[in-house]
């Protein structure tokens, strides 16, 4: 991607895109837009490729221009929703939340409701930064649908501001909990590797050198007999990090359905990753603070399952 304004997306076709539609194509840049809502942009008349309209099933050619325009609309209605939360923590400025499981984040073009933005709206009534639109409200961060735990929701713009200065200058303590395939050889180590979309599927990450830098620690908490129990500390945060690095080095989440085929016989939905550590200097008293989310259920049925498992 090359350029981002208010009202318009640009970028330029990567040689492992040659060939693909204009829709899918601009599906796999914006994954918070449905593929009908871009059909109907597109539709529309305004999606260019070199400053001329297309049609959905234009098929892009490397360094073709591509410009998204994003049309003047009424705002959506997102509706608080009286959603029950597990709240870690909660001031004037910030709410730490313990994200359950099968929760997304926040809303995105015909998906309106039953996300984490639902829920703190309901809660916080009009209590929440406004920086990243209508859509997202006090969301500075967030992680996958089926990862469960903590995740930072700011109050005001001020507040969002000083968390979002902190994420990109990787100051923010992210430590997750995680069940992986196979025996890690090491007790600890780090993957510094890449990563960037995938070059054969568009909805996916990758290790990829033209990808932006990528740090993972990890240690070993305990060993099973065909899984290992780890700690991953992040350094960085790309899209699916610790899914990716780790499926990597061999070792993928134990349900993972994206970046492995290995099948789990624990009935699992999705894969078993836990955000379970986040602290941060206060946006307010400049000090540090630290919460942690409790391990869910199903994961310490999990473990108790697996401590039971022949070695």
């Amino acid at each position: 991607m090359i350029g981002v304004s208010m009202n318009e997306v640009v970028f330029d076709i990567l040689p492992e895109m040659e060939d693909e539609r204009i829709d899918k194509c601009i599906t796999s840049y914006m994954a918070d837009l449905s593929r009908s809502y871009i059909q109907k942009v597109i539709r529309d008349g305004n999606v260019f490729v070199n400053d001329a309209a297309v049609r959905s099933n234009y098929r892009v050619k490397v360094d073709d221009r591509v410009r998204f325009v994003i049309p003047d609309s009424v705002e959506p209605d997102i509706p608080a929703q009286d959603i029950p939360l597990d709240i870690l923590y909660e001031d004037q400025d910030i709410l730490i939340v313990n994200k359950p499981k099968d929760m997304v984040v926040h809303p995105s073009p015909g998906h309106y409701e039953g996300t984490l933005v639902n829920a703190v709206m309901y809660h916080c009534k009009d209590g929440l930064s406004g920086i990243n639109g209508v859509m997202r409200p006090g969301i500075v961060h967030r992680i996958d649908k089926d990862t469960t735990g903590s995740i930072i929701v700011c109050k005001n713009d001020e507040a969002h501001k000083a968390v979002a200065q902190l994420l990109k200058t990787h100051d923010i303590t992210r430590k997750y909990r995680a069940v992986v395939y196979g025996n890690v050889k090491n007790e600890q180590g780090t993957v510094d590797a890449p990563i960037g979309r995938h070059p054969g599927d568009r909805k996916k990450m990758a290790v990829n050198e033209n990808g932006k830098r990528a740090v993972t620690h990890y240690r070993v908490l305990e060993r099973f007999a065909q899984y290992t129990y780890i700690e991953c500390e992040l350094e960085t945060g790309r899209t699916h990090q610790i899914r990716v690095h780790m499926a990597s080095i061999g070792h993928p989440l134990l349900g993972d359905t994206v970046y492995t085929s290995r099948k789990s016989p624990f009935h699992l939905k999705g894969q078993v990753l836990h955000a379970m550590t986040i602290g941060f200097v206060h946006p307010r008293s400049g000090r540090y603070v630290e919460f942690e989310a409790p391990l869910p259920d199903y994961f310490e049925k999990l473990l108790e399952r697996l401590r039971k498992m022949i070695v």
